[in-house]
């Protein structure tokens, strides 16, 4: 199958997740010059469609497509809620071996998160026309045989020393512009808060980052020049 095959057939499907998603793999598959489930394991040991697995919180459910140490994959119907079944397939991925790679899908959508233990989170997402891009077929390639080529290089503990690093900068430079210690620590504390919801799920996607995109030169130029407080009330 070509891209533009792969490409128009899926742009024109009006199949439901259930009808559409195992051939919507196969297709893919042979697009990408990979076996399928049962070409690479007729027993299904390492690599099936629909593996059942226990959800972390209990109770019963599958993975669409899992490969052991590749990946689980999750299908959802066109314009799905993507988030949300990445949640879903979060609960299932102990009882998957934890495979490296969590991959969400509703047909028109790929996305990719990495999924290694003590490394950082990194979120790969494609369209269907991005298909047609020979360097974004490779990474849907790795990630169903070579995912080691999508790990990430950056450990959680560099991360978290590089952004404890940014918020120390942060508060000495508004502390430098005349704002009181105790007003700096409650911001920035207001601060991580806000991106620690936003990552587990407790804010919607982006909505902190969205909030302050349109206040944030005016905001911010008050509160550097020490004409505005960093919280209010």
């Amino acid at each position: 199958m070509t891209p533009n095959e792969f490409i128009a057939k899926w742009h024109a499907s009006e199949l439901k997740e259930r009808s559409a998603a195992q051939e919507h793999f196969i297709d893919l598959c042979r697009l990408l010059g990979e076996p399928t489930p049962a070409e690479a394991d007729p027993k299904g040991d390492h690599y099936c469609f629909e593996r059942g697995a226990l959800k972390d919180s209990g109770g019963g459910g599958w993975a669409d497509v899992w490969k052991r140490h590749c990946f689980a994959w999750e299908y959802k119907g066109k314009h799905a809620d993507l988030d949300a079944a990445f949640d879903q397939l979060r609960q299932y991925a102990l009882a998957l071996e934890n495979p490296p790679l969590l991959i969400v899908s509703d047909m028109r959508r790929f996305r990719i998160r990495t999924n290694w233990t003590n490394s950082v989170s990194r979120t790969h997402e494609y369209g269907l026309d991005d298909l047609a891009d020979a360097a974004v077929r490779d990474k849907l390639r790795w990630a169903m045989s070579d995912p080691e080529r999508l790990r990430p290089g950056e450990t959680r503990q560099t991360l978290t020393e590089r952004a404890a690093e940014t918020f120390a900068q942060l508060a000495q430079s508004l502390r430098a512009r005349g704002h009181a210690p105790q007003e700096v620590a409650h911001f920035v504390n207001r601060l991580v808060f806000c991106m620690f919801a936003e990552d587990v799920g407790l804010l919607p996607s982006a909505m902190f980052t969205r909030m302050l995109e349109p206040m944030r030169s005016r905001r911010w130029r008050a509160i550097c020049s020490g004409r505005c407080p960093l919280v209010a009330g």
